[in-house]
């Protein structure tokens, strides 16, 4: 690969390579004429130079011709073409674009002969004649519209186009996920709602023939159907929090071991036996500044993904740590289940996961390190002691909000 070329992009004009063959003529003064910029010395110019291939974009700059003049490795990666087979060449054939509908992008584009007054074309999804889907950028760098220019071509012609390549890979991960979510968010929607839909249309059309009793039931279930929509809707706008870095922390002085028994408490009195949960708070455990509701919702799913997936005796244990150099708090949220496999840990963190497809969304767990790293602290799964899973978070003891 050329080096001045192919592979380098100098610090001049507008960021672009400066013209091959351009190194003084021997002999020549270095003292700069009136009016020109100085001669830099040569050590200052190699450090002002940007390595193209070191760009994790492809990059290819044709001239006011059409012709290479840089095509960078990420540019070969992506294209599968060797730069030294198409410098010089015409970056139409090089780069025969084309669009979802199969027709030219160099044709309906016109970059060379199109409106003088357009500097860009915004990324979008083109292909090549294999079928290689890449995301195209182009940019163009205009004469001067100003004042004649010296070349005696038209104010506003193309000095050189620019254009930069992506992979589409990363768009099609997204969407695979946005489907993903449309997907989970349908199916676990529609189940509820069915049911909602079908105990009222039922209760309105033969309310008579039912007993108090069967009424009850079937009203009871109406509600916890509702339940289990919001608290989906509620899960889908923590996830939207998290992954936009909108989540805000209200700081009060929380007792962790209190929240784990008051949220215990309510699964007691919702039915469970108290004897599945334990409590163990070691002694000097800091003063806390969390947020108390944030608190109470990692505990919680805790528990409920220790419940639901594991067996035996759930128990809570808090404890000090050291966070960051700092006073902190640990917490370990243990079962006696069949523990999870360490080829899955570091999944089990992520959007939708969830084991043999047990119920639920699939959110929690990522809502919970989402709202543990807002804290500043981390999140961990593995073996416990006795069997089973063990996971444990670390949070900063914090501070009081003051104002």
């Amino acid at each position: 690969m050329n080096g001045n070329v192919a592979g380098r992009v100098t610090a001049g004009a507008a960021g672009f390579p400066s013209a091959p063959g351009a190194s003084a003529r021997p002999g020549a003064s270095t003292r700069p004429a009136a009016g020109t910029r100085p001669v830099v010395p040569e050590a200052d110019v190699l450090t002002s130079l940007v390595l193209a291939d070191d760009l994790p974009d492809g990059l290819i700059v044709a001239d006011q011709a059409g012709r290479v003049a840089v095509f960078n490795r990420a540019a070969a990666r992506l294209t599968g073409i060797a730069a030294a087979d198409v410098l010089g060449r015409d970056v139409r054939e090089v780069l025969p674009l084309r669009d979802i509908d199969e027709q030219c992008w160099w044709t309906l584009a016109r970059p060379y002969g199109g409106l003088s007054t357009r500097t860009r074309h915004p990324e979008r999804p083109l292909h090549l004649p294999d079928g290689t889907e890449l995301l195209v950028t182009v940019g163009y760098v205009r004469d001067p519209r100003g004042r004649v220019a010296r070349t005696g071509r038209e104010p506003g012609s193309v000095r050189r186009i620019v254009i930069t390549l992506r992979s589409a890979q990363q768009r099609a991960r997204l969407e695979r996920g946005r489907a993903d979510l449309v997907s989970t968010v349908a199916h676990e929607l529609r189940s509820p709602l069915t049911s909602v839909k079908g105990f009222t249309a039922t209760l309105l059309d033969k309310w008579p023939r039912f007993t108090d009793d069967q009424k009850r039931v079937m009203l009871a279930t109406v509600n916890a159907d509702a339940d289990r929509v919001t608290r989906l809707i509620t899960e889908l706008l923590d996830v939207s929090r998290i992954e936009s870095g909108r989540i805000e922390l209200h700081r009060e002085l929380v007792d962790v071991p209190a929240r784990a028994r008051k949220i215990i408490g309510g699964r007691v009195a919702a039915g469970d036996t108290p004897e599945r949960y334990v409590v163990e708070a070691r002694p000097d455990v800091p003063e806390t500044w969390l947020d108390a509701d944030k608190v109470d919702q990692i505990l919680a799913n805790l528990i409920e993904n220790a419940v639901r997936h594991g067996a035996g005796t759930v128990t809570t244990v808090v404890e000090p740590a050291v966070v960051a150099g700092a006073p902190g708090v640990a917490v370990a949220v243990r079962d006696q289940g069949p523990g999870i496999a360490p080829e899955l840990a570091p999944r089990v963190f992520g959007r939708f996961w969830r084991a043999k497809r047990r119920g639920g969304a699939g959110l929690g767990l990522f809502i919970v390190k989402g709202l543990v790293e807002a804290h500043g602290g981390e999140i961990t799964v593995q073996q416990a002691p006795g069997g089973g899973a063990e996971f444990r978070f670390t949070m900063p003891a914090g501070t009081p909000e003051f104002g």
